[in-house]
């Protein structure tokens, strides 16, 4: 017997664990897999199902299609988002429900041709607030473009007031199936938001705009459990995508023969002395989501790395473009930096953080180990970033 589970009245998830997945996009750790959820619907009339699954896991969705009944009758497809870990089944489910109709909107259409070959006479379009009678059952449709691609959208069940937003309010976490059954999801949400949401949060404001006012009883997102009490995980996006940001300072650094390390060790000290929490990320044994999910309502950003051959230091250099492009809300930065025969880390760093437009407070870039002179300022620096990440926000 496959796992299935009726979330809302005649509402079932029929989606996948992915235990074993740790690696998202070639990019993000995911240490607790993920889900691909997908939703069957069922009213009087017809049958729609909500998103699909990654490619390579259309057996499980159609073997519990299957044991619900519903394989080869459903009526309709509908595709939130085109990314093919929720849209990857789309062209295996047309083949077998050849009555289905895939319910998209127009920048859908163009995104399902070119990825999936679906013909349009396979599609029907729908706008922002269009309905979908089901009979006893209304979806309705919210575009939310760029959340996080421009042809996103979110389905509502009206009836049993469930919002279906695809990676929208989602986490990659392959366990519970809903979150109040998992510690800590809270964590695990913020991560996955400053990885895939963080550098679109005015449209997540756009997007939380649009649901102002609804009553939403369960939160039905694509990647992790369900939100059956939607108040937490709502709460949370409201602080992150309006980037309110806690006296807290995010420092990552590579060091190869520890003279980076000497320095960063004497700016955390001094920031935690000084009431600031720190966070500290060594690249070569750390993962980007921890990183991202500490960006997320962080102050204040130091990035350390040596110089290697005129530039910074590749795993340093890797760590700035990804923070260039989550665009976090971060208002300042420090640099800490060493070299032996000569320097450019420093240089580099401030060219990749530039379109950040963060205010530099200093940069300590030192030859060979630090002295006790090179400390003694880095301590300053790191005097200098506590006071401001903890000035109050005007």
């Amino acid at each position: 017997m496959y796992e299935t589970r009726e979330i809302a009245v005649g509402v079932y998830w029929v989606g996948v664990r992915d235990w074993d997945r740790r690696l998202f996009d070639a990019l993000i750790p995911m240490p607790a897999g993920t889900t691909y959820n997908s939703y069957l619907v069922e009213g009087r009339e017809k049958v729609a199902l909500i998103d699909t699954v990654n490619p390579g896991f259309e057996g499980e969705l159609k073997g519990k299609l299957e044991q619900l009944g519903s394989w080869g009758k459903i009526d309709y497809l509908i595709m939130n988002h085109a990314e093919p870990d929720h849209a990857g089944g789309i062209p295996f489910v047309l083949e077998h429900n050849p009555r289905a109709k895939l319910v998209l909107n127009a920048k859908g259409a163009k995104l399902a041709k070119a990825l999936f070959h679906v013909g349009e006479e396979r599609m029907q379009l729908v706008q922002d607030g269009d309905r979908l009678e089901l009979g006893g059952r209304t979806l309705r449709f919210i575009e939310a473009p760029f959340l996080h691609w421009p042809e996103t959208m979110f389905t509502f069940l009206e009836q049993e007031k469930v919002l279906f937003p695809c990676d929208f309010f989602g986490s990659h976490h392959a366990g519970g199936a809903f979150a109040d059954e998992v510690p800590d999801l809270l964590a695990y949400a913020k991560k996955y938001f400053g990885e895939i949401m963080m550098p679109f949060a005015k449209n997540g404001r756009n997007g939380l705009a649009k649901l102002e006012g609804m009553e939403i009883r369960m939160i039905a997102p694509s990647h992790g459990p369900v939100h059956r009490d939607p108040e937490p995980i709502v709460n949370s996006y409201l602080s992150w995508t309006s980037g309110e940001t806690v006296p807290k300072v995010t420092i990552c650094y590579a060091t190869m023969w520890q003279a980076t390390k000497a320095m960063v060790d004497v700016f955390a000290q001094t920031l935690m002395r000084e009431g600031v929490d720190a966070q500290v990320y060594n690249l070569a044994v750390s993962d980007l989501a921890s990183i991202a999910g500490d960006l997320v309502d962080s102050r204040g950003i130091v990035l350390g790395g040596p110089t290697v051959l005129n530039g910074l230091h590749p795993l340093a250099l890797h760590a700035a473009n990804v923070v260039r492009v989550i665009k976090p809300p971060a208002k300042y930065a420090a640099l800490l930096s060493s070299y032996g025969w000569g320097g450019g880390a420093v240089k580099q760093a401030l060219e990749v953080l530039a379109p950040l437009k963060l205010e530099a407070l200093g940069a300590i870039d030192v030859n060979g180990y630090p002295t006790a002179d090179d400390l003694k300022k880095t301590e300053e620096l790191a005097r200098k970033m506590a006071q401001r990440v903890k000035e109050p926000l005007t």
